[in-house]
């Protein structure tokens, strides 16, 4: 497989990233009202390595079996979609945005499908593998809504943050 050193450098950039911008210790997030059907923390990390392997070996395959004119493009929706997921953890950990996180999750999901259809193209198997990471990503969609809706007041000391949900700096507990 050609490409995927590079596909699997991009997504542990990802995972660096993401895994900075994740602060599920802060005295914020531990306040929060969350679903009881929500994963407990220890399950996210093994869920995420494996994900992110699907992921690299899935886009590392497609790129390998995919036309030179149609690589720069899926090189490119790759990207946006890996940026997106980086960018959620910032949004709703860090930033303490869950509207915010929230868009980012709705446009990951659409970066996603958009993955695994020009995945599918030229590879169904890395497409299947893809697959999990769909689900997983709508799961956290929904996870992120039902705390939003578990949580309509800002806590106490909080300030609104400019798109309707609260900030707590300095927080972190960490």
């Amino acid at each position: 497989m050609r490409h995927l050193p590079r596909t699997a450098a991009a997504v542990l950039a990802t995972a660096v990233l993401g895994g900075i911008g994740t602060r599920p210790r802060s005295a914020w997030y531990l306040s929060l009202r969350k679903p009881s059907w929500q994963p407990p923390s220890s399950a996210f990390g093994p869920v995420w390595t494996a994900l992110y392997g699907l992921v690299a070996v899935a886009s590392g395959r497609a790129l390998d079996r995919m036309p030179p004119e149609r690589r720069q493009g899926y090189a490119t929706a790759l990207g946006v979609n890996l940026t997106l997921n980086a960018a959620f953890s910032w949004w709703y950990f860090t930033a303490e945005r869950q509207r915010a996180a929230l868009v980012d999750e709705a446009l990951l999901v659409g970066s996603t499908i958009d993955l695994l259809r020009r995945t599918a193209r030229v590879d169904r198997p890395a497409a299947a593998m893809l697959a999990p990471y769909l689900a997983w990503d709508v799961f956290a969609m929904a996870l992120t809504v039902a705390v939003i809706r578990r949580n309509p007041q800002p806590p106490a000391g909080a300030r609104e943050s400019g798109i309707g949900t609260p900030t707590t700096r300095g927080t972190e507990g960490e």
